[in-house]
């Protein structure tokens, strides 16, 4: 039986990017959503011209049970997971409530570990797997007003890290991407000057594209990639 890629957010605009790129591989997919149905069947039909399997599931990260309820629509093995999940929260740490701190962490961290955990056995059975997590410039650099967020994806940095020591002599990579500024519907709510502001601040004097993050995840799931292990891989322009 052929082994799938998960990709989970892949109704999100570096999600279907990913999928893409998967799809160009001839990979089978299995694509997660949580509320944009109509995106993640696009992006389904578009992977489809590629003749491969393609999956839907369905199922919300920011749950505590969240990782459970993905892990239980799997009916294949999965070889590879692209764990692409995420949501901000802009705002003085002290106005954050302890609700979008939990909510933060099931989805950026908690469900991530818990799924990972869930699909490794199958992997370091096979001796082969791949994971790699999106993750953030301010999961290493730390982000004023996005406090929370920041502390998520540093914790999603060191447990790359840290896993990655634990399954490399059982075939099984794991890896992160971290993107800055990516020119996403993220941005939607970000005023034009400060846009302006902070394209100014880039030294390549532009926003990332999700097609760029999408190639980076590529490279670190491929063959090119096979002594890269723990790694975070900055795609930020030099910033």
């Amino acid at each position: 039986m052929a082994a799938y890629t998960l990709i989970t957010g892949a109704s999100g605009a570096i999600g279907k990017a990913i999928a893409l790129e998967v799809a160009r591989k001839n990979k089978p997919l299995f694509l997660h959503y949580h509320q944009s149905k109509d995106e993640v069947l696009n992006i389904k039909d578009k992977c489809e011209e590629f003749h491969i399997p393609v999956e839907l599931i369905q199922g919300d990260l920011s749950l505590r049970g969240g990782a459970d309820h993905v892990y239980n629509q799997l009916h294949s093995p999965v070889d590879t997971l692209i764990y692409n999940c995420g949501v901000s929260k802009y705002g003085l740490y002290q106005e954050t409530t302890d609700e979008e701190i939990y909510r933060l962490a099931h989805v950026h961290l908690l469900n991530a570990m818990i799924l990972a955990k869930k699909l490794l056995p199958d992997m370091i059975f096979r001796k082969k797997g791949n994971m790699v997590f999106i993750s953030s410039i301010w999961g290493e650099r730390g982000a004023a007003l996005e406090v929370a967020y920041s502390a998520m994806k540093g914790g999603v940095n060191a447990f790359v890290k840290a896993l990655a020591k634990e399954t490399a002599r059982s075939g099984v990579r794991v890896n992160a991407i971290a993107p800055g500024v990516m020119d996403t519907p993220m941005m939607n709510d970000i005023s034009d000057v400060d846009l302006l502001e902070l394209r100014e601040e880039l030294p390549s004097g532009r926003f990332g594209k999700a097609e760029e993050a999408a190639q980076a995840v590529s490279f670190l799931t491929g063959p090119q990639s096979s002594y890269v292990n723990g790694h975070i891989l900055d795609v930020n322009g030099g910033w």
